[in-house]
């Protein structure tokens, strides 16, 4: 590790150990003087710590999803929503609500949201094989494509659903860190932990697939192995993530690229770098959805979508430059 990384690998931890005491004691309703002998105080406390957990677990599993993307399609501006992994989760999670599994049984949610995204996966990755090796420019063809028609079927599912499941749908679309179970934050905390540790596992071809799949053949990747293996473990980590807390974008795209710029592309240390750095942003996000406005709650993809916008267009002006 250069020193460079070794110098801000503490400065990254520190961010996010403040972040995440500020999640706990900052809110709508003030918890001072800090008090564990009172029930209310223990009571708002163990919430806020549910909300936390699910923020920066999600944030995590959306950065690891967006690293392993951007490696495998050489592009900056790839995330988890570009071959449409995030809308097949969505579209599987969103069918658990409007089924009414979620309420008896809320690891349905995940669960639907894995095997959707894993469906989407390999129906892009089908379609843009029709005629040889999928290259990268067909893959992010037919992402567009899929992702655009599983949209599509997400908004007809929410014109048909009961009233009863509406306002839970729709919420989840925006994200939602409220109400998470402690049962499927346990499962979807497991799911994002095994895929960071299987992408550590082959962080030398995600370095060799970022010169481009000929030169990392000629390295001695067995690419299209290695390829399929990346794409799976992106998978796995979305879904769990969108299962979780529901359609949040840019966090994918914004915290991998500003890990890479702090300590450079090496996947050994940008995969836990950009996964720490994208559980801190979602729960400083989620913090400012509780708390900007007062006795009223913005949904926390609108916050990620009002700052990772502006990034993204600051990241394409860099890209065309």
């Amino acid at each position: 590790m250069s020193k460079f990384s070794i110098f801000h690998f503490p400065f990254l931890i520190a961010i996010a150990l403040a972040a995440v005491t500020a999640g706990l004691l900052l809110g709508s309703t003030s918890i001072f003087p800090l008090d564990f002998s009172d029930p209310i105080f223990c009571g708002i406390l163990s919430l806020r710590a549910l909300r936390v957990a699910t923020a920066f677990t999600v944030g995590a599993g959306l950065a690891i999803s967006g690293v392993i993307m951007q490696a495998v399609m050489r592009n900056p501006l790839a995330e988890p929503y570009i071959l449409g992994v995030s809308s097949g989760g969505g579209l599987g999670a969103a069918a658990a609500i409007a089924t009414g599994l979620a309420i008896t049984q809320p690891w349905t949610i995940p669960l639907a949201a894995f095997i959707a995204a894993l469906l989407t996966l390999g129906l892009v990755y089908l379609l843009a094989s029709t005629k040889g090796p999928a290259n990268n420019y067909d893959l992010l063809l037919c992402g567009i494509a899929v992702s655009a028609l599983l949209s599509s079927l997400l908004m007809l599912l929410v014109s048909l659903s009961q009233t009863e499941h509406l306002q839970g749908i729709l919420w989840w679309m925006l994200g939602n860190m409220q109400g998470a179970d402690s049962r499927v934050l346990l499962l979807s905390a497991s799911a994002i932990a095994a895929s960071l540790l299987a992408a550590s596992l082959f962080t030398r071809d995600l370095n060799a697939l970022t010169l481009g799949r000929d030169m990392a053949h000629h390295l001695g990747i067995n690419t299209r192995l290695s390829v399929t293996l990346a794409l799976i473990t992106a998978t796995l980590s979305a879904a769990a993530a969108v299962g979780l807390a529901g359609l949040i974008g840019f966090v994918g795209l914004v915290a991998p690229h500003a890990v890479r710029k702090l300590i450079g592309p090496d996947h050994r240390f940008l995969l836990p770098a950009s996964a720490l750095t994208g559980g801190t942003f979602l729960v400083l996000c989620d913090l400012l959805s509780r708390t900007v406005l007062l006795h009223r709650e913005i949904p926390v993809g609108v916050i990620t979508a009002l700052i990772g916008a502006p990034c993204f267009l600051i990241i394409l002006r860099k890209a065309k430059g």
